[in-house]
Parts: C-alpha cells; sequence; structure tokens
C-alpha cells in the first residue's frame, strides 16, 4: 500500500490488526509530499511510479492509502495492473450509507479530496437522495503531525470546521483522510453520541479481508516479513511520528531514492 507520507499507516495498522499472517509492504512518499495541494496530473504521475515500483515485490493486492491519490489516481491504477486495487473512498462512502439515518453526511478532508468531489460522486451514486456536506480542513494535517492531539488549539480548529457541517444537520461524518482516526477523541467530544464517525482506514481494511477471501487469497502462514516500511526521504521527526500513527515502534524504515533504489535502513 502506499501513500503520500506517513497517515496511511493508519491504513496499515488497520489491515495488519484483521489480517495477522499478511506481509505487508508500505510505501510513503515523504519526499514528495503532501499530495492534498498538488494538481491531479501530478498526483496521478506520482501514483503511478509507486505502482511500477511495488510491482516489482509482486503483491496481490494494491491499497491506495491516500484520499486525494484514491480520488485522482485509482481509475488509472485499475487499469495498468491486473491485480485488485482498492482506494479508501469508496469503503468511506458504502459505510456512511449504511451509518446514516437522515441521508445527511459530512466529509472532510485535505483540499484535493473535498475539491475532487470524489466522496459525492461515491455516495451519490449509489444513493442519490443523500445530501453530502463537505469541508477542506487544511491545518489538521500538520496539527497531527506536530503531536497536538491533546492541544486546545486543536480543539479550537476542528470545531471551528466541523461545526458549519453539524449546522447542516449532519448524522454522518467520514474522516475523509487517514490522518485523522488520530482525533477520533476529539471528534467524538465535538460531534457528539448522535453523529457516526466513520473512519475510512478501518472500513478499508474490512474490504481488503474481504477481497483477499474472495479470491483465495488469504495467507494461511506468515510469509517474510511481517511488515516493511518504505519512504523515499527520511526527515528528522519521521520514526517518532510514524510510530504515533502505527501505535509501535518502527525497528527499521527503508529509504530509497527518487529511482526507488535504496539509500539507507
Amino acid at each position: 500500500m502506499f501513500d503520500s507520507g506517513i497517515g496511511g499507516l493508519t491504513v496499515l495498522k488497520a489491515v495488519m490488526e484483521r489480517l495477522p499472517n499478511e506481509s505487508l509492504l508500505y510505501f510513503g512518499d515523504t519526499a514528495r509530499l503532501p499530495y492534498g495541494t498538488k494538481s491531479r496530473e501530478t498526483v496521478i504521475r506520482f501514483s503511478t511510479e509507486i505502482v511500477n515500483f511495488l510491482l516489482t515485490r509482486n503483491p496481490k493486492i494494491i491499497v491506495i492509502a491516500c484520499n486525494t491519490a484514491s480520488a485522482y489516481a485509482l481509475e488509472t491504477i485499475k487499469a495498468m495492473v491486473d491485480i485488485p486495487v482498492l482506494g479508501v473512498i469508496e469503503p468511506g462512502a458504502d459505510a456512511a450509507l449504511r451509518a446514516t439515518r437522515n441521508n445527511k453526511v459530512g466529509v472532510i478532508g485535505t483540499r484535493a479530496t473535498i475539491l475532487s468531489g470524489a466522496y459525492v460522486e461515491a455516495i451519490q451514486s449509489r444513493k442519490p437522495d443523500t445530501k453530502v456536506f463537505s469541508k477542506a480542513c487544511p491545518l489538521l494535517v500538520p496539527i497531527i503531525e506536530e503531536g497536538w492531539i491533546d492541544h486546545p488549539v486543536t480543539r479550537q480548529i476542528t470545531e471551528h470546521y466541523v461545526g458549519p457541517l453539524l449546522d447542516c444537520g449532519i448524522d454522518t461524518l467520514i474522516l475523509g483522510c487517514t490522518h485523522y482516526p488520530l482525533l477520533k477523541p476529539v471528534f467524538s467530544a465535538i460531534v457528539g453520541p448522535d453523529v457516526s464517525l466513520v473512519d475510512s482506514a478501518e472500513e478499508t481494511a474490512a474490504v481488503v479481508e474481504g477481497l483477499l477471501k474472495q479470491k483465495h487469497l488469504l495467507s494461511k502462514a506468515l510469509r517474510g516479513p511481517r511488515c516493511e516500511i518504505v519512504v523515499s526521504d527520511m526527515h528528522l521527526n519521521l520514526r517518532i511520528q510514524a510510530s504515533r500513527f502505527l501505535g509501535t515502534e518502527i525497528p527499521r524504515i527503508t529509504v530509497v531514492n527518487s529511482e526507488f533504489q535504496e539509500i539507507t535502513g
């Protein structure tokens, strides 16, 4: 699976918990993040380059653990490979439709994810009478990566973003960025018990499990290293941030250059 950075580790964590026998490879494009501020064409180019690298490892499934890349590059990647490819948007949309009672769904994410309209399209193509209210939240990713999970400023900014959606009467909120699960307690406190939170990471992991079962591809025993993390740049706080997202200490991170050749470990 891959993401523009380390946010997709929430997806990796959810998959590891559901599928403990699988050997997993995660690629974070930390040298070229964020994708959320880049053009569709650039995100597609970056994503296809990463997929070509992942294909050298002979995967049985590819997960785009990035909302922006899922919105822009999913169909392109599906057309270039002959194995299952899954993004994080459709699982989140399906879960939201199962959860909503009044057909009013809120979506928060990066500017690119929201401007793409991918969640609106995914939801309304399944249930056209559903009203979708979207809000870009550009400050949340840097706040989360800074580790300000319990900071008062985080609560204030989150309320600023989510408040207008609550005013629209939503009863379901999609956390449309893989960083956002780290703020679940904050979101829960703001929206209250009557609004369902949809964690796309958890929903994507469930779909991965279903796909592997359907295609009889589930591993019966552990094969090789359980989890390998590869990044395109190792910045100062990366290991600390990665450990926060994955919920455990990261023993080794491999760094590759622009040609996807290993340069350090």
